[in-house]
């Protein structure tokens, strides 16, 4: 029996059809190098138009460089960053936001499912003022969480209101975040810089586009000499074209809005199927494209043989990801085995 990668991550799903076709348009050309070339200027203004901003972006080939140079632009080596305590930075970074500042300290912060409180922020703001301690600087929020959870519009300016006063900037790993802004209904800009965000790490690897993260600098000023950051880490692409082009078409012809309730609706509906059952909890509330599920380990023996692979690490729970590829066949089969495997002798 063949492995089954369906629901182990939406970074296990191809690459969405409209995105290839893109960049077997651009495969027939010769074209200028390292971002010169007239995709790469399309697909920046593609997302100006997409925030109704003048922002400033690049592009990185995954998700550890964006977030590790965009924190490192924001800081100095004796400043820290507040995020929550099971934020990607945090727990699957391999230390690559320490390492880019050279040394910035990361400071953890609480809160239910996944999200940081006010409370905790301005603890960890105001815990010591002196010399000895590394300066707060940034304050990083997941948008949705590792957890599969999203902070609402209020609850993101509830933040960014604290931070203001204290002087400090706001960065967003948005990795999923297609999913939380079709999920929450709203516009772009009202999730990003009209609720104080200063920069956003813009994720397309998990959305369907293959292997291009976008970093958009909402605050310009704070985006000074960061293509030196992008040539230095390694992330200064020669063939530019192939990271940005695929974008424009995301972005302008609204596809991500197309791909992201296909993933939304799955883990949905993945969800409805498995509530009801004995033995099987849902630990979080289901407001991306995951779904979390406490089961016994029959289940997961079950599974198992069954060829069935996921994570169990992530947030203590078993971990399924819905993509934009997620079938409702894929669904009925995942709930069936599961289902299957709690009626197994205990």
């Amino acid at each position: 029996m063949s492995d089954k990668y369906h629901f182990a991550s939406d970074n296990t799903s191809p690459t969405c059809p409209e995105a290839w076709a893109t960049l077997s348009e651009v495969n027939q050309h010769y074209l200028p190098s390292y971002g010169a070339d007239t995709y790469t200027a399309k697909a920046c203004e593609a997302f100006r138009n997409f925030f109704e901003c003048d922002c400033e972006v690049y592009f990185v080939f995954n998700g550890t460089a964006a977030n590790s140079l965009a924190l490192a632009s924001l800081c100095q080596s004796y400043h820290s960053v507040i995020t929550h305590e099971s934020s990607h930075v945090e727990t699957d970074e391999c230390g690559a936001p320490e390492f880019f500042s050279n040394g910035t300290k990361l400071l953890l912060g609480k809160g239910n499912h996944g999200k940081l409180t006010p409370e905790s922020v301005e603890a960890l703001i105001t815990k010591r003022s002196d010399i000895h301690y590394p300066r707060a600087r940034v304050l990083s929020l997941s948008q949705p969480t590792e957890l599969g959870t999203r902070y609402s519009i209020d609850e993101i300016r509830s933040l960014t209101e604290l931070t203001a006063r204290h002087d400090l900037k706001v960065h967003m790993d948005g990795a999923r975040f297609f999913h939380a802004l079709v999920a929450e209904g709203c516009t772009p800009k009202a999730l990003t810089h009209e609720a104080g965000i200063d920069v956003l790490c813009f994720g397309g690897t998990k959305a369907g586009l293959g292997f291009s993260e976008a970093v958009v600098f909402f605050d310009k000023g704070l985006a000074r000499e960061f293509e030196y950051r992008c040539k230095q880490a390694g992330q200064l692409a020669s063939k530019m074209r192939y990271l940005s082009a695929p974008w424009a078409p995301w972005l302008n012809d609204r596809l991500y809005e197309k791909y992201s309730r296909v993933a939304l609706e799955s883990a949905n509906n993945l969800g409805e199927q498995l509530s009801q059952l004995e033995g099987v909890k849902l630990m979080y509330p289901i407001e991306a494209n995951s779904v979390f599920l406490e089961m016994p380990e029959r289940v997961h023996t079950f599974l198992n043989e069954k060829g069935w692979r996921y994570y169990q690490f992530i947030g203590g729970a078993a971990r399924f990801m819905c993509s934009w590829h997620t079938t409702p066949g894929d669904v009925a089969s995942l709930a069936k085995d599961i289902r299957a495997g709690s009626l197994q002798s205990k």
